[in-house]
């Protein structure tokens, strides 16, 4: 082997035995595929991959105990980054904590490759302790799935490589979770067995030497999008009353692009809080409110949707979703980067696969501008009404609210930072009463299934990828079903955590079973009665519980110039909370009405 190729595969050639090469020739193809970190809870069967990475100078690594949130970290990450990240765990009912990260991967499109480590053939089907059956754990979830058989001298190495490759690959296309099961015999630790691996890397001298990757999967060339665009421009020209709706997307190039098309469409564009175009400054033609305009009734009922175009993931709106629904509109386009179906109510009638931000771009180009009309200015104006209405409330609010604490994040969060938000109440308060016109930041939520678990751990990986301080808010629950991975905030970029603790499921008051009062809280509202104060004494991070609004600014500030990963607990009254949602939502109707 050539001093040159031993320089960078210098790693690989000190490898004891041929569990640790192997493992080494995968871990070393996953980094040069673009693989950017690697999530690895500790295991016996899983130490081969774990010797891999930590001895690879090119790899970065974050170990966590709990498999769980060391695979929702890896989903964060890759959130965060674009990039996929690998999340590493040993055999048996490790492997099925990863189950939700999978899903959620699955269904919002995030890049995740799950590496699994397996007992060989021969023990399996055995009652072999910590053997279960792992290939297809999965199922439907993974984009790809490949047991990989244990390292053995009949099998050119190449072919590790090639499955590494094909493994990255289909993690991005289209984006989404794969699994790799791979097997291992004794033994596991980085003990001799009299393999050379110089020997049995002499014919992969060129790829150690060259620091590339072994296979390169090239996008396939494009026919371009032309016909589409003209075509599609063609039917939307001259549509006066539209929308734009902007859904959930990782990609900050597609707000701005959303927005020139909704300028030279003359509609509105209605921005969802994941979209990365709602929190910042304001895009043209952005509608900030209109889930609190869509209220009003008179405003939903007196405005006749003909087209709508639907760029991205799906949206936190319910009301806007309704209204869909409910107009039927002729033309409805929905544009993502993947083939899978975004049609909750079955009304689109143009399904468009194509990247959103070129795709906005290219029809913008394509159209003649509108100008403003009579319909756009109708919802500019309903949206300043609402803005009006909720400052009217906010500047004079006494009490520490839950909306309050949304519209203060908004507000107060630095420019450049992550934002973590959980699913259930935090998202929607922050959709509906977010500030316009503040800090531009990068915000994530789990909104694929819309699951609350793991919601601390994907904040640690998010803040990790970004590499920059991050803020997460979330509710009692959420923090409680994910309070192992508050040992995740001690390391990495500090997180501001934001428990708004309501004593249970705050969102079920807001449902119909509310109203049946004999076993709901047994059931749904869920009370248990703890605080976080000597949760965060446990893990080692900063705690506050400001009980006004100047309190928590005071607090949130504090905790942003410590430096230090910190929590902040709020406590709300559920009954208290329903009423000031009914109530804001009242007063913002009212204004809406008065404007139109």
């Amino acid at each position: 082997m050539s001093a040159r190729a031993a320089s960078h595969g210098a790693h690989l050639l000190a490898a004891p035995n041929r569990n640790a090469l192997w493992a080494g020739l995968l871990v070393e193809e996953l980094v040069r595929q673009g693989v950017g970190l690697f999530c690895l809870a500790p295991g016996s069967r899983s130490a081969p991959l774990a010797w891999a990475v930590v001895t690879n100078p090119r790899a970065r690594a974050l170990v966590h105990f709990d498999e769980r949130g060391a695979a929702f970290a890896a989903l964060g990450f890759a959130r965060a980054t674009g990039q996929p990240a690998c999340w590493i765990t040993t055999s048996g009912t490790a492997v099925a904590n990863g189950l939700p990260a999978a899903v959620e991967a699955s269904a919002d499109g995030v890049p995740l490759l799950l590496l699994t480590a397996d007992r060989p053939p021969e023990l399996r089907d055995t009652g072999a302790n910590q053997t279960i059956p792992q290939p297809g754990l999965f199922g439907a979830f993974a984009r790809w799935s490949f047991d990989l058989p244990a390292p053995s001298a009949d099998v050119d190495p190449a072919f590790v490589l090639t499955t590494a490759a094909q493994a990255v690959h289909r993690t991005r296309s289209p984006a989404g979770p794969v699994h790799v099961n791979a097997m291992f015999r004794e033994p596991l630790a980085p003990e001799p067995d009299g393999t050379n691996a110089a020997r049995v890397l002499a014919p992969l001298d060129g790829w150690i030497a060259s620091g590339e990757p072994y296979t390169r999967y090239e996008p396939a060339p494009s026919e371009g999008p032309q016909p589409m665009l003209e075509g599609l421009a063609a039917r939307l020209e001259g549509v006066e009353q539209g929308l734009v709706v902007l859904g959930k997307t990782d990609d900050p190039a597609v707000g701005p692009a959303a927005a020139r098309l909704a300028e030279a469409l003359g509609w509105p564009l209605l921005p969802d809080v994941g979209s990365q175009a709602r929190l910042g400054p304001a895009l043209s033609n952005a509608i900030a409110h209109y889930d609190l305009a869509l209220g009003s009734p008179s405003f939903a009922e007196g405005n006749r949707l003909e087209a709508v175009l639907h760029v991205g993931g799906r949206v936190t709106s319910k009301r806007l979703l309704q209204a869909i629904e409910a107009a039927r509109p002729e033309v409805y386009v929905v544009v993502r980067p993947d083939p899978e179906r975004y049609d909750p109510a079955h009304r689109v009638t143009h399904r468009l696969q194509a990247e959103p931000a070129a795709l906005c771009e290219g029809l913008a180009r394509e159209l003649i501008p509108a100008g403003e009309t009579g319909w756009l200015r109708a919802w500019k104006a309903a949206d300043r009404a609402s803005a009006g209405a909720l400052e009217a409330y906010f500047v004079f609010e006494a009490a520490l609210s839950e909306p309050g604490v949304a519209r203060a994040v908004s507000a107060l969060t630095p420019d450049g930072h992550g934002l973590v938000v959980a699913s259930s109440m935090p998202i929607r308060d922050l959709d509906a009463y977010a500030m316009i016109g503040g800090p531009r930041l990068r915000v994530a939520a789990n909104r694929g299934a819309s699951g609350i678990d793991g919601t601390v751990a994907t904040a640690a990986g998010f803040a990790r990828g970004l590499g920059r301080p991050t803020t997460l808010l979330l509710g009692d629950l959420a923090l409680l079903h994910d309070l192992n991975s508050l040992a995740l905030l001690r390391r990495g970029p500090p997180v501001t955590l934001i428990a708004v603790n309501n004593d249970g499921g705050g969102i079920f008051s807001f449902l119909p079973i509310a109203q049946h009062e004999a076993h709901f809280e047994d059931l749904f509202g869920t009370p248990h009665g703890l605080g976080f104060e000597d949760a965060a004494r446990l893990f080692g991070l900063g705690y506050a519980r400001p009980a006004t609004p100047d309190a928590f600014s005071r607090a949130y500030r504090e905790a942003l110039e410590s430096g230090r990963s910190t929590l902040i607990e709020v406590r709300t009254d559920r009954r208290a909370n329903v009423a000031l949602h009914r109530e804001l939502n009242a007063a913002v109707a009212r204004a809406v009405d008065e404007a139109g």
